[in-house]
């Protein structure tokens, strides 16, 4: 009783604080922080005031431990958001409100000497490749659906939400996490997956083995070893002894879960987008099937030709075309989808 007295009471001093000094980033976004005994969930409303009253968007994010906006040495701040970015924020927001989370044990903003080459929060500019330990630990799939249903009960308490409709969507590691929301969350009235994986993660190691031998691009001994390897860290993320002392496998646990038997589950609309030159979603093509074996009719799919995992178009030699880019189109349709 005590501990729920507490939560209350710490839900509505959050709730006044922000009423009354909105903590405003580069005149982009609204920061809100919620705090929990062992974590504290940051997250960010794109937008700068509270005053009209719509239903959330929640978008979550891929892998890696990003920032949601960058501070340089020199220069003005810019936002990473999670990938939003490369959304037309202005026709998303004419209907929702668009709220994303930040990465756990990440800071929401950061220097930028702080940043790998990737965009990746580096805690020790010296040392590139060596995420924050705090975050290593935090990265597994259940931990990011506790994180969103914290942040999906606050946000349903507020005024300036209309909870007649909730809408959640993920890219990549983020289409994962979208559909445990979705699953056990019954507010959930619309689901988003963008360049999916339908049986989990690790697969697609193994398969993009396969094809590099077919390629001739390694031999298929080369192939062999390396998919062997990759059962046997499969294997060692299930053996606690080990799990502990390596707990970057945690994450390949938890994230190669199948999402298909997930998705079947799952009653409300759902959305399927992905590229045909995504490795990551080559097996979306077979997704139907199991719609059709199981009677279910609540699956919409777009399949975006000749694009790849982030919606870029892929040149002759299969490489990204960073200048012919298509995400705006593709979230567009899918907002589209949801208004109908």
């Amino acid at each position: 009783m005590k501990k729920l007295q507490k939560t209350i009471i710490l839900l509505f001093l959050v709730q006044i604080s922000f009423g009354q000094n909105l903590n405003i980033i580069n005149n982009q976004a609204i920061q809100f922080s919620l705090k929990q005994k062992n974590d504290t969930i940051d997250f960010i409303l794109v937008d700068t005031k509270t005053d009209e009253k719509k239903p959330i968007f929640l978008f979550c994010q891929g892998s890696l431990p990003m920032p949601l906006f960058v501070k340089p040495e020199k220069g003005k701040m810019w936002m990473i958001g999670g990938g939003i970015t490369n959304f037309d924020l202005n026709e998303l927001k004419k209907s929702y409100h668009l709220i994303v989370i930040s990465m756990p044990k990440t800071p929401v903003i950061v220097n930028e000497k702080n940043l790998n080459k990737s965009y990746c929060y580096i805690p020790n500019p010296n040392e590139p490749d060596e995420f924050d330990k705090e975050y290593v630990k935090s990265d597994y799939l259940e931990n990011y659906e506790n994180r969103a249903k914290e942040v999906l009960k606050f946000l349903r308490k507020q005024k300036w939400v209309n909870n007649s409709k909730l809408i959640v969507a993920g890219h990549s590691q983020g289409s994962k996490v979208a559909t445990l929301i979705a699953l056990n969350n019954e507010n959930v009235t619309n689901l988003g997956l963008f360049g999916a994986n339908p049986f989990g993660r690790i697969d697609q190691n193994i398969r993009d083995y396969r094809k590099s031998a077919e390629s001739k691009e390694i031999t298929w001994e080369e192939a062999d070893e390396q998919i062997e390897k990759t059962y046997q860290m499969y294997r060692d993320s299930y053996d606690e002894d080990i799990l502990n002392k390596n707990p970057y496998l945690l994450a390949w646990k938890s994230f190669s879960r199948p999402l298909i038997n997930d998705w079947l589950k799952i009653k409300i609309p759902t959305y399927l987008a992905y590229g045909t030159n995504d490795i990551a979603s080559d097996l979306c093509d077979l997704v139907p099937l199991f719609y059709i074996q199981n009677s279910k009719t609540n699956l919409t799919y777009k399949r975006h030709l000749n694009l790849e995992h982030n919606f870029f178009e892929v040149n002759e030699n299969g490489r990204a075309n960073y200048e012919k880019e298509h995400w705006k189109a593709v979230m567009n349709e899918f907002i589209k989808w949801t208004l109908k």
